[in-house]
């Protein structure tokens, strides 16, 4: 997976999205504070604090996700 378009997904407009890997692992990306894009690998906060480094050659899809309701009445 090119870097390049995750690191677009985070600054173009940002919506919630998940990353799968090889191996069936998936991580949520719910706000771009989230993540940490460099020139070969990607670092994902998790709810609990903990960092994953992954490889970006493991990367092998990027989905949207819906966006989080806001709670307030229209």
């Amino acid at each position: 997976m090119n870097t390049e378009r995750i690191r677009k997904k985070v600054t173009n407009g940002f919506r919630p999205f998940a990353i799968e890997t090889r191996g069936g692992k998936r991580y949520e990306i719910p706000h771009p504070e989230f993540i940490m894009v460099g020139n070969g690998v990607v670092a994902v906060l998790g709810k609990d604090d903990s960092v994953t480094t992954i490889d970006a050659l493991h990367i092998v899809a990027v989905e949207d996700l819906p966006r989080p309701k806001s709670g307030r009445a229209s």
